[in-house]
């Protein structure tokens, strides 16, 4: 049983379904409902700790988009972009090991105000066009999804010898476990009017994600909001501090307004409790970017579980 249906239960789903194991995915919300659908989602560790368990996450996902970008349906592909530091740094940054390497920006790599930046390439996820393929996926594999609100993990527990907690915001309550904090995200995805590259300000944050017909503008990272309206001065603020990085997104089309919340946690837990149930959540602003190693350690934990 998994407990969720966002990008990091539908992975674990996979690989469970991949082992042999018969497997229901138990979810409030369709995977297009979820947080992860509002997700930016290039490959970027942000907000997630401790940093040595998430560079080998890091890597490991990276490895496994990179494989899965051969195939178009998957709607994942690689892109050159850019980290943007308003600081001349002292040392690369703590995750280039994981992305393969960074090389510093050129000057003309930089909008005006920033000092340097670290130029890499890796994989940006077209989020609704990806939790289709990992549905389909799951279901090709002999995997189901049943619609079903918990109070609390028990019905999970009592329907299945063991219960795969990959519930994002939702374990807060469910496990529970108050640890995990929603920090809200807002972005504004628009028509893509020719950017080819990303670029990401973590301090803001402020992103620019291209995709292959719209971009996502971005963001916020508000600790403890819970709201999931758009705000219109959020908006406006956030695609004029786009336009300041790359002013040809500044007359894009405005197609939607999302928000979503990142389910942060001092670590990313992945562990059996000792009433067997194993967690896999509090991945922060940094899901897609750790699930598939987040994910098959999970599924370690269920097979060790199994003896």
């Amino acid at each position: 049983m998994v407990v969720g249906a966002g990008v990091v239960g539908l992975s674990v789903a996979v690989r469970l379904l991949e082992r042999g194991a018969r497997v229901e995915i138990w979810t409030a919300d369709a995977p297009q409902a979820t947080t992860s659908a509002v997700a930016a989602a290039v490959w970027f560790p942000y907000r997630a700790e401790p940093r040595d368990r998430v560079v080998a996450w890091s890597a490991r996902t990276r490895a496994v988009l990179a494989e899965l970008a051969a195939d178009p349906s998957t709607g994942i592909r690689v892109r050159d972009g850019v980290e943007l530091l308003r600081a001349a740094p002292v040392d690369g940054p703590w995750w280039a090991h994981a992305v393969g390497g960074v090389v510093p920006a050129a000057a003309a790599d930089l909008p005006d105000g920033y000092a340097a930046g670290w130029v890499f390439r890796a994989p940006v996820v077209e989020m609704p066009v990806y939790l289709a393929w990992l549905t389909a996926r799951v279901e090709a594999l002999g995997g189901r999804l049943v619609r079903r609100r918990l109070d609390d993990l028990e019905p999970a527990r009592a329907a299945a010898g063991t219960v795969v907690c990959c519930a994002g915001i939702g374990a807060r309550d469910l496990v529970p476990d108050a640890a995990v904090r929603p920090v809200r995200g807002q972005i504004v995805r628009v028509t893509n009017p020719g950017v080819r590259r990303f670029l990401l300000d973590e301090a803001g944050p402020t992103y620019i994600v291209p995709r292959r017909d719209d971009c996502v503008l971005g963001g916020t990272a508000e600790e403890g909001a819970h709201d999931l309206d758009p705000d219109p001065a959020v908006a406006e603020a956030i695609i004029a501090r786009c336009a300041a990085l790359d002013p040809m997104v500044a007359g894009a089309r405005v197609l939607e307004h999302r928000v979503g919340l990142r389910p942060a946690r001092p670590a990313v837990r992945v562990e059996r409790d000792t009433d067997g149930v194993v967690h896999c959540y509090g991945h922060g602003g940094a899901g897609v970017t750790l699930s598939w190693g987040t994910a098959e350690d999970a599924v370690r934990l269920v097979a060790c579980d199994h003896g």
